[in-house]
């Protein structure tokens, strides 16, 4: 499922907080991932992208939210909004969570992992929010040192061998 046109009122109010803490994250000097894990219209946790700011590998912002929810009898009645499409890390934990549904505010910068999230039986709605779009473009331009540390691949030096 994709388009904004497809949220309902509260997905819109949940990716616009996880939208949120993606700015709050970048105000940091950290990567502006944000995410929001809800139980209908009540928000469980927020979280953000802390790799930077804790200098923590596996604080991307989906694992940030579901370490403030602590401990949840049961994540089959939740949402997870998050303002990129997740990581293969990330996407473990939804599944392995069970997590049902994820609302992504964006895949254009980063084709994350939706087709193993659905393969998997979670219900993938990707909003295309322009303002997601527009928040990770800028900064994949001006920092893509940290932009290639976060998604785990080799910053590209110039005069290296290309492979």
């Amino acid at each position: 499922m994709n388009g904004g046109d497809m949220l309902n009122k509260t997905d819109q109010k949940l990716l616009r907080m996880a939208y949120d803490e993606a700015l709050a994250g970048d105000a940091q000097g950290g990567c502006p991932i944000g995410s929001v894990l809800a139980r209908g219209d009540v928000v469980i946790a927020s979280g953000r992208n802390q790799r930077v700011q804790m200098g923590d590998p596996i604080a991307h912002g989906e694992m940030d939210a579901l370490r403030k929810a602590g401990r949840q009898k049961t994540y089959r009645d939740t949402t997870l909004y998050t303002s990129l499409s997740p990581c293969m890390m990330c996407s473990g934990t939804i599944i392995q969570f069970g997590i049902p549904r994820v609302v992504i505010g964006e895949n254009q910068n980063f084709g994350g992992n939706e087709e193993f999230l659905r393969d998997h039986g979670v219900e993938v709605v990707i909003a295309n929010d322009q303002d997601c779009i527009a928040l990770m473009q800028r900064f994949v331009r001006e920092k893509p040192e940290l932009w290639f540390e976060d998604i785990s691949q080799d910053y590209p030096t110039q005069g290296s061998p290309s492979n």
